[in-house]
């Protein structure tokens, strides 16, 4: 009989070829395979995927070498062909038509016996084999082991996308695929070989499979080999997850080989709760609960996976494999599944692409694939450690220049760190989970999926030192705005006097027509959104206005709600209520009731749909706002009113709040099918609709004409400006071009009419061939382009997985601007986004990969 402690081990690894050109898989297996060992390298049911197959070992070093040889010889060889390889359960960058069945016999029956299981079969795994040369005791361990296989797929869980780019929602959307294969999942209860042997017969007499190799138990007597096989892991990008893998399972077996020998029962366990056990642990990775089959409930998977690994620690000291199990298990619960860290790379970088770069490199990373986190004084402040090598010149919010958490922040990050990795990886996951069920998305303009809008849990804090220092600023611009679009319109009296070029405004791509329908002296800007950045201590500077459909004020309600309702365990001090703002949109729109209209006034939210980016928003305005959403094609102007029309009523409405493009609603047409153009053009003419925000509002949020909002704030109100704004460059003007033209890579160039981070070129951060081609645009058509100095945005510690790293944050804060007798006053809301730019990118917009915090304004 084998000693227990030098039981022979095994792995084969399948991987997923990657063309390196396109990133796409790539059916060469054939041609690859002619350059490399038969009895090591062979091929598989696709052609995209090449099978490894390791020696037989008895130690961890000695599996751990041969893996990452075979993986070297692999990568190299592939290289020289111009593919690159992938340890995953499936890739996200595939087109299933392409892919081809190995041309064997076998593989082109199975493709015509299974159809669409063996044309999607795009997934790959990691088996591990344990020698077990007695079949009655192999059969016997096997459903012994059988409750404890979600743990392994949980720490292999590597396939959070399909081959069309799609997130799946599953940590191992292999294992969906894999499942529908007629003999997966937990083993027969059996206890002998015999009752095994006779049950596979049985399955080939059935006529469903057509020889025992067809037999994918998760854990299975190899039918080639003295071995009991593990088959229901992920491929694995990491050598240290296969090897953590390999030595639990072979430790697992020694434990249930001993009991069984004992006669101690097994864990019984319904084969149903195996299933349900297997589809959490799918469904979850490291990120969520698994579930506890010692006492079926759900647990924390750190839970779940530590309490598993000490119930097996005197098989791993007799193999002399504690030290370095132990240091992998903790390793890959601080860092979590491969498939959350490919999401946070979409996250970050916002293409797939990305995601199969990082997977080729996961896997080319031989040596140490799980990097090691060093973390002596337990803050997670990773990216900030240490100061002087690794953070740039500006500001942190949360940190000051030695790295300490400022006053305000000191009891958020201890809380935090506090709660580690693993625990706020779960959080996140639960937030976004609650972000899916609640349909809190967007979507990107030209992509047909919408997205998450992904929030960091650790909140963002602004001071009541610093809000009572920026409402003022903020209402004093937004005044100042709605004076100048009013006078657009109407005397042009700062254009008269030498304040603005007619020029620049006559340009502004905002500038329309219909903006002449608003009587005079109503309000333009009902509700404006202001974009600020903090460059330093108290220093907010003004980045740009919105003052046509300013979104986010639902995101921001959004992220509080999710705070608060998941009862995330991180102090919170006293804020600013942030449930009066529905009230206070509600009750701005009812004050900009048109002079006709009755005193109950009627107030509807517009909407163009599912399809607008912030639909979520929408909704979400309209439910607490406690007002009914509308659509075009709901709506009808009747003698120069307009009418709700719908399920046999109609209702009048005074004051349409448009979240919308106003060309997209002067263009739409109404619930009889005529535009709607004139008949709302003429219903504000004649004093009986409102549409907030009016209509021609862009020609005040025009880049260009931002330049003098300064002396607007002057000319208009009489007043010195509060808030600093980016000095900005006309690149209209051929004195100014020029400038900009030679220190283009030290400047920031927007579109005047640009918006969402579309069109913005960073000089320090542009290709010589991005400089080139902008150069080529400011010179044919200079009167497009502004240029600003590039702002050194402050930096917020945002979660990543693993710690806390720099990002740089804005915040939009949203100004209400109602009418009374004495004139035009401003509401700043008690409430503001503050938006985050992917790693490296000091753009924040959501279409650019950037996500949100919640933020407390504190009283």
């Amino acid at each position: 009989m084998l000693p227990p402690a030098r039981r022979n081990i095994g792995v084969e690894e399948e991987f997923n070829l990657i063309d390196t050109v396109t990133r796409r898989l790539t059916p060469r297996a054939p041609e690859l395979l002619a350059r490399l060992p038969e009895d090591v390298y062979v091929d598989e049911l696709q052609r995209c995927v090449v099978e490894t197959n390791s020696a037989v070992h008895t130690d961890l070093a000695g599996l751990r070498a041969d893996v990452v040889t075979h993986r070297r010889v692999l990568r190299d060889a592939a290289a020289e062909l111009g593919m690159s390889v992938v340890a995953a359960g499936a890739v996200p960058l595939a087109v299933p038509a392409e892919m081809e069945v190995t041309e064997t016999p076998r593989y082109r029956r199975m493709l015509a016996d299974y159809q669409l299981l063996a044309r999607e079969q795009l997934i790959c795994g990691t088996q591990v084999h344990v020698e077990l040369p007695d079949r009655d005791e192999a059969v016997q361990v096997a459903s012994r082991v059988a409750p404890y296989l979600p743990i392994f797929l949980a720490l292999s869980a590597s396939s959070p996308f399909w081959a069309d780019g799609s997130d799946t929602g599953y940590a191992s959307a292999r294992t969906l695929i894999w499942q529908r294969w007629p003999t997966t999942g937990p083993p027969p209860r059996v206890k002998s070989a015999a009752e095994y042997d006779a049950a596979i017969a049985a399955l080939v007499a059935s006529g469903v499979i057509t020889d025992p190799g067809m037999v994918y138990f998760d854990v299975r007597p190899s039918a080639t080999m003295p071995t009991l096989e593990l088959r229901v892991c992920d491929s694995c990008p990491s050598v240290d997850t296969v090897i953590l893998i390999a030595g639990l399972f072979r430790a697992l077996v020694e434990r249930e080989l001993a009991r069984c020998r004992a006669g101690e029962p097994g864990l019984q366990l319904p084969s149903a709760m195996v299933r349900a056990a297997l589809w959490r642990a799918a469904r979850s990775g490291l990120e969520g609960d698994l579930v506890d089959v010692e006492d079926p409930r759900p647990l924390p998977a750190d839970r779940v996976v530590r309490g598993f690994v000490a119930g097996l620690r005197g098989q791993l000291e007799t193999a002399g494999d504690w030290d370095e199990i132990f240091l992998l298990t903790e390793r890959a619960l601080e860092l979590g599944s491969s498939a959350t860290r490919q999401r946070r790379m979409l996250r970050r970088r916002g293409k797939l692409i990305d995601v199969v770069d990082l997977l080729i490199d996961d896997t080319a990373s031989l040596e140490v694939a799980l990097p090691r986190i060093n973390d002596p004084d337990h803050t997670m402040l990773h990216g900030y450690q240490p100061i002087a090598d690794r953070r740039e010149s500006g500001f942190d919010e949360a940190l000051d220049a030695q790295g300490r958490p400022r006053r305000e922040y000191a009891g958020v990050l201890g809380a935090a760190a506090a709660l580690g990795a693993p625990t706020l990886r779960q959080i996140q996951s639960t937030i976004e989970h609650e972000q899916s069920v609640q349909g809190m998305t967007f979507r990107v303009s030209g992509e047909g999926r919408a997205q998450l809008f992904p929030m960091d849990l650790l909140p963002r804090i602004v001071s009541a030192e610093q809000w009572d220092r920026l409402a003022p600023g903020l209402a004093q611009r937004a005044l100042a705005l709605d004076s100048f679009i009013a006078d657009v319109y109407g005397e042009r009296a700062a254009i008269r006097d030498g304040i603005v070029p007619e020029e620049v405004v006559d340009r502004a791509p905002g500038l329309r027509d219909s903006g002449h329908a608003v009587p005079k002296g109503a309000v333009r800007a009902h509700i404006c959104g202001l974009d600020l950045v903090c460059s330093d201590a108290g220093r907010w500077i003004v980045l740009e206005d919105n003052l046509r459909v300013p979104s986010g004020i639902g995101y921001a309600m959004a992220n509080r709600a999710l705070m608060t309702d998941l009862a995330v365990d991180i102090p919170m001090p006293a804020v600013r209520d942030i449930d009066v703002v529905p009230d206070m949109i509600r009750d701005t729109l009812i004050a900009a009731a048109p002079p006709n209209a009755p005193d109950d006034v009627m107030v509807a939210v517009l909407s163009s749909g599912w399809a607008d980016s912030a639909w979520f928003e929408h909704k979400m305005i309209a439910d607490r706002a406690k007002l009914p959403m509308v659509r075009t094609e709901d709506l009808l102007v009747v003698d120069g009113h307009l009418q709700l029309r719908g399920g046999g009523r109609s209702d009048r409405i005074d004051v349409l709040y448009i979240r919308m493009e106003e060309d997209m609603l002067l263009s739409s047409t109404g619930q009889d099918g005529r535009p709607l153009r004139s008949g709302l053009l003429g219903a504000i003419r004649g004093g009986n609709l409102t549409l907030a925000n009016c209509l021609g509002n862009g020609v005040g949020d025009d880049k260009a004409v931002y330049a003098y909002v300064p002396q607007f704030i002057s000319y208009y109100l009489g007043e010195d400006p509060i808030l600093e704004q980016v000095p900005t460059y006309l690149c209209a003007e051929r004195e100014q071009r020029d400038w900009v033209l030679d220190r283009l890579d030290r400047l920031v160039v927007k579109p005047v009419d640009g918006f969402g981070g579309y069109g913005i070129t960073i000089g320090p951060e542009c290709s010589e061939a991005e400089l080139n081609q902008r150069r080529v645009e400011l010179l044919t058509q200079p009167e497009r382009f502004v240029a600003q100095e590039v702002v050194d945005l402050s930096t917020h510690p945002t979660f990543d997985g693993t710690g806390f790293h720099p990002h740089h944050v804005d915040l939009r804060a949203f100004v209400h601007l109602r009418a009374d007798a004495g004139g035009r006053i401003a509401h700043v809301a008690p409430a503001a986004l503050t938006r985050v730019a992917p790693p490296g990118s000091l753009i924040v917009n959501s279409s650019k990969g950037g996500g949100g915090k919640d933020t407390w304004i504190l009283e």
